[in-house]
């Protein structure tokens, strides 16, 4: 354990061994439709199945609040819904069996009766080759995701 000291001697912060939390954030992007009717479609797991690479994925499962599904036949992800603050975000966790332990908050702002801005940070604690190994993986996917959002909004 590593604790970072103020100049008056008092603990600050906590830090884990060799671990740092890492952010990474997908790009934003502009997506038709008003910022209650992106947020009630962000909250139901089940359309995530539209927002994830079909060609990396199998086995998807989902019963609205949670979801799983194996990337390119390697690892299960789950997601589960653990809370929101309607109507700019949801908040997603990595749930039992996932390889990584992370949230994901799914950032919406609104900017005009029909657009929305939607932005995805994902928060996990990995040791540095671990960061090195998934961050721009990991970016990418998000990046896919908010693409994907913007043209399934598009098509509804």
């Amino acid at each position: 354990m590593i604790w970072i000291y103020l100049k008056n001697g008092a603990k600050a912060h906590k830090l884990g061994g060799n671990k740092s939390m890492t952010i990474i954030e997908s790009e934003s992007v502009t997506v038709k439709g008003a910022c209650t009717e992106v947020f009630d479609f962000l909250r139901d797991l089940n359309n995530y199945s539209l927002l994830l690479p079909k060609d990396r994925i199998s086995d998807w499962k989902s019963d609205g609040k949670s979801c799983s599904f194996r990337i390119q036949n390697t690892y299960t992800i789950t997601l589960i819904h653990v809370g929101e603050n309607r109507p700019d975000i949801v908040h997603l966790e990595s749930g039992e069996g996932s390889p990584l332990k992370f949230k994901l908050d799914l950032k919406l702002k609104e900017l005009t009766a029909d657009t929305t801005e939607a932005k995805m940070t994902c928060s996990a604690d990995l040791n540095p080759f671990l960061k090195m190994m998934v961050e721009k993986p990991l970016k990418n996917l998000f990046d896919y995701m908010a693409n994907r959002l913007v043209k399934v909004r598009e098509e509804t």
